[in-house]
């Protein structure tokens, strides 16, 4: 096993502010075990320790312990927001649009809307550049529309 490369060692104020948040019992579940796992490795137990006493794997452990040391308690505590997590093809100005053409008469010819149709026309009125018939379905899923 390598040896820790990360030690915590809390000022007497960030203790305290563990301390508290963990009475007041307010935050986010997450970020109340974050806040245990350092207290526990500030009084010297092992990662291994502090995984089975919280139920959490050595991992988060090592995790908790390295972002302390190199971005600070904040951070340490929060969640990491994803970084490659896609952006939605459709806003809300093109949501309505979607909406509000599920609504509409259907083309000549057909007597409902189909989510290809749908896809075709939202390209084709230039609300997005390309969009697929799942991101269309889980749109108006979204947005409780009835098309009948």
């Amino acid at each position: 096993m390598p040896a820790k490369q990360y030690f915590v060692k809390l000022s007497a104020a960030e203790r305290e502010a563990l301390l508290t948040m963990l009475k007041g019992g307010q935050a986010k579940a997450r970020e109340l075990t974050r806040a245990r796992i350092l207290l526990k490795a500030d009084e010297g137990w092992s990662d291994e320790e502090i995984a089975q006493a919280l139920d959490v794997s050595t991992k988060t452990c090592e995790r908790v312990r390295r972002r302390l040391a190199k971005d600070g308690l904040a951070v340490a505590l929060k969640h990491k927001e994803q970084q490659h997590r896609r952006q939605p093809k459709l806003d809300g100005v093109g949501e309505a649009r979607l909406v509000v053409l599920a609504c509409s008469k259907p083309p000549e010819g057909r007597d409902h809307w189909t989510l290809d149709l749908l896809a075709d026309e939202l390209v084709r009125l230039q609300v997005v550049d390309s969009i697929s018939t799942e991101a269309v379905r889980t749109t108006l899923k979204k947005t409780n529309s009835n098309r009948g």
